[in-house]
């Protein structure tokens, strides 16, 4: 934050504001939407570097390239579509259900059952769903094995979103839609900062889940910010102490 600049506490431990943006806080928050990867699990469980291998297999052997040139195109195809999915299908027309199909079939080992995040998010005030760019069963396998599953009313995945990824705008709008979401109550809680861009622009409450997973290069960006940019509205290391805040917060 830049120097003279008072942050502003919102009830939320690791919750850190710009002055001008302590309008957007939760009062009316009336649906909570949580991102999987990184998010709802703690990114130190290294679950994407699994998925990241994998998708970096699966494309070398689907163009019979090498693993690094394989990996060079992933991320690639990552940055210019969003996901290595999108890309995959928009410029090699693949099926996509054998790409989700082997990128998440990893050792869910590391996922442990946390019942304290589970009270947490029990206790928020309306809705809950999870959006995920990646598969519903996945995001099931995952949820499941933390303790959460049965306190979402929905899965949003990429099927779900007729495989248009997470940042694009239209997706964010058919996600709303098709489960009768009013952005003006409703926050988001992601690891990327720029797929809080959208939400943001929506009138929702964003919250930024800062990951030690770095697989963009707007992850980098995150630990040069003087104060965090407009379209993220809140930022925690530490998504249960973050629910818990809220609740002492009133």
């Amino acid at each position: 934050m830049a120097q003279g600049d008072q942050p502003t506490e919102d009830g939320a431990r690791g919750s850190v504001l710009a002055p001008e943006r302590v309008g957007r806080g939760f009062d009316r928050t009336r649906v909570w939407i949580f991102d999987l990867d990184n998010t709802l699990y703690p990114s130190d469980c290294n679950l994407f570097a699994q998925i990241d291998q994998k998708m970096g297999e699966f494309v070398a052997r689907l163009l019979g390239v090498s693993f690094e040139q394989a990996r060079h195109l992933q991320k690639t195809y990552y940055r210019q579509f969003g996901t290595t999915l999108n890309g995959l299908m928009l410029v090699h027309k693949i099926d996509p259900k054998p790409f989700l199909d082997y990128v998440h079939d990893i050792d869910l080992a590391p996922v442990k059952e946390h019942p304290e995040l589970r009270t947490a998010i029990d206790a928020l005030p309306g809705r809950k769903l999870i959006y995920t760019n990646g598969s519903r069963r996945h995001a099931e396998q995952v949820a499941a094995k933390l303790g959460v599953l049965d306190l979402f009313e929905d899965i949003c995945d990429i099927e779900s979103s007729k495989y248009v990824p997470k940042p694009e705008a239209a997706a964010y709008n058919d996600m709303l839609k098709a489960h009768a979401v009013d952005p003006l109550q409703s926050a988001m809680f992601e690891d990327m900062p720029h797929n809080l861009e959208a939400p943001h622009a929506l009138g929702m409450t964003t919250v930024l889940v800062h990951s030690t997973y770095i697989d963009h290069p707007v992850q980098l960006k995150i630990n040069t910010w003087k104060e965090p940019p407009e379209h993220i509205h809140h930022m925690t290391e530490d998504l249960h102490g973050f629910l818990v805040g809220l609740k002492a917060g009133g």
